[in-house]
């Protein structure tokens, strides 16, 4: 019989952290996780989404591939949710807004699949080129003819390689090896840090012109949306051949068919599409069309690092080892996170803000802090301004983490300095990027109250907007009639105006205005259209924050 001395003597079991694996990982990667003895993994893979909402508040931590849809639903279910760890690079599969605002630590594997996205490309092309699928398809159904399928040597060929990231680079690497000339087309990309590539960088027009083979390498922003379209199909190098193993809808599709039809485009590889799967679509149907079921990072190897580096990951986050690759929080202790949280959503926005307004060639960021912001520990604001200017660029591989390394690899300059000088406010923090046209633009935001995040410069304009949803940005002569003018637009367009901020400086004996306009919906290119006729108006933007 055990006595009460003795009951207070045994040492009570530690309660273990409980880890659901919703998606089938990679064996290496399970093993790691199971070898945490601190840890309690359950793997209960194919639930549908109302199933898992059952038992996902029993969980400490989520790891999921692209199966399992993170819903705001689901992220509330997880009442003790702490980490939901994505074994990819995409993170679109989980409601960032929802986890964030419920603290949880949402963390990718950013750079686990990049050599089996480039060996994927580069095979596609060469099959392209080749014309492989098709003569083993003419094979299997007992033909041989071998006049039907002449090819194309890769050898002194110009490869377009659009976005220069690290599956572009890797791309280009083989190219090389293949004596093919590569032209790179990244405006956001500072040529300077590029010197080791024995390649040349032009504008997309160029491109487009000289290209024998386009492969594109970029992220599906606002910015990179269709950037392969009617237009350059038009002016395209007779004879182009095409190859998408990044995103579906950079490549618009209905335009590459139309290409393809008339001859104008000698060819396509396709490993993804706007709408996967892609049920009846045109482009599947036409010979000379190369496709694979978004197979760029379908690899052992592949699914093996994604794994061990998730698994990794979150187990380091979960016992307090480290915080890696987090795409939503920076590392910091609760109560400085309190404090700097709006400091840091802020600054994220303007650096998104620098992209989508004056997307060019970046060479340098230098954001300033003034007033009382000089007295903190101010690295993790820094880094989110570098995360907002970059994502739009790079898109869901950048994160607190690596923003710096990934801003370090495109030759990004990083400053930062602090001054006591409060200006026309308390505090403030200023974010200057200067691109290699020797240019540079400058935006300033600050806080009302501890929370409420205002821009309140941009160059020489003063200003007050939310950084918030839709604005549309004008520059114009300031004239009479202009606010009347694109409120009429607005109006007639059903865009309700929810906030305006004008602001006036004098150039050159001229008065110019900065007329920047919350709005309820997104505008269209078609009203922007509309605006940009009004005489007065120089140019428009619009920006989604």
């Amino acid at each position: 019989m055990t006595t009460v001395a003795e009951k207070k003597m045994t040492p009570k079991k530690k309660k273990l952290i409980k880890v659901l694996v919703s998606d089938k990982l990679g064996a290496a990667g399970m093993e790691l996780l199971k070898k945490e003895k601190d840890l309690q993994v359950d793997e209960k893979t194919g639930l549908p989404p109302e199933e898992l909402k059952k038992i996902i508040g029993e969980y400490e931590a989520i790891i999921i591939r692209s199966g399992t849809k993170m819903t705001k639903e689901l992220v509330d279910a997880g009442k003790n949710l702490r980490v939901i760890g994505r074994a990819g690079v995409g993170v679109d599969n989980v409601d960032l807004p929802a986890a964030t605002k419920r603290g949880i630590i949402v963390m990718n594997t950013p750079g686990g699949n990049t050599i089996s996205t480039a060996e994927h490309a580069f095979s596609m092309l060469m099959a392209l080129a080749r014309n492989i699928p098709q003569a083993y398809q003419s094979m299997s159904a007992g033909e041989w003819k071998r006049g039907k399928f002449l090819g194309t040597e890769l050898n002194n060929k110009v490869l377009g390689v659009v976005g220069f990231g690290r599956i572009g680079r890797e791309v280009a690497k083989r190219a090389l090896a293949f004596q093919m000339k590569v032209l790179v087309y990244d405006p956001f990309i500072s040529r300077e840090g590029m010197g080791q590539y024995p390649v040349e960088f032009v504008d997309l027009k160029s491109m487009v012109k000289s290209a024998d083979f386009i492969t594109v390498h970029t992220p599906l922003t606002p910015e990179t949306k269709y950037i392969l379209n009617a237009e350059t199909f038009k002016i395209c190098k007779p004879g182009l051949r095409v190859v998408n193993c990044a995103r579906g809808g950079i490549v618009e599709e209905k335009a590459l068919l139309e290409a393809l039809k008339s001859g104008k485009v000698a060819g396509a590889a396709l490993d993804v599409f706007e709408k996967e799967p892609p049920v009846d679509n045109p482009l599947l149907k036409l010979p000379q069309v190369i496709s694979t079921p978004h197979l760029g990072a379908s690899t052992q190897e592949a699914q093996e690092n994604v794994a061990v580096e998730v698994v990794a990951q979150v187990a380091d986050a979960l016992l307090d080892r480290g915080i890696r690759n987090a795409v939503n929080l920076p590392s910091l202790d609760a109560e400085t996170y309190k404090v700097l949280k709006p400091w840091i959503d802020l600054s994220e926005k303007i650096g998104a803000l620098h992209s989508q307004l004056f997307g060019a060639e970046i060479k340098t960021m230098t954001i300033r802090y003034g007033g009382m912001m000089a007295d903190y520990n101010l690295r993790p604001i820094t880094i989110a301004a570098l995360k907002g200017l970059l994502s739009p660029i790079c898109g869901a591989s950048v994160n607190f983490v690596n923003a710096p390394e990934i801003a370090k690899e495109r030759g990004v300059a990083v400053n930062e300095s602090r001054s006591t000088q409060t200006e026309d406010f308390s505090n403030y923090i200023e974010v200057e990027v200067a691109s290699g046209k020797k240019e540079s633009h400058r935006i300033m935001g600050t806080l009302f109250g501890k929370e409420f995040a205002r821009i309140v410069r941009i160059d020489e304009f003063n200003i007050e907007t939310e950084p918030k949803g839709y604005i549309l940005f004008i520059q114009n002569e300031d004239k009479p009639g202009v606010v009347g003018t694109l409120g009429t637009i607005l109006g007639k367009n059903k865009i309700n105006i929810a906030e305006m901020s004008l602001g006036r400086i004098q150039k050159a004996k001229k008065m110019m205005a900065l007329t920047v306009v919350n709005t309820d919906n997104e505008v269209s290119e078609k009203v922007l259209s509309e605006i940009k006729k009004f005489p007065p108006i120089l140019d428009a933007k619009v920006v989604k924050l």
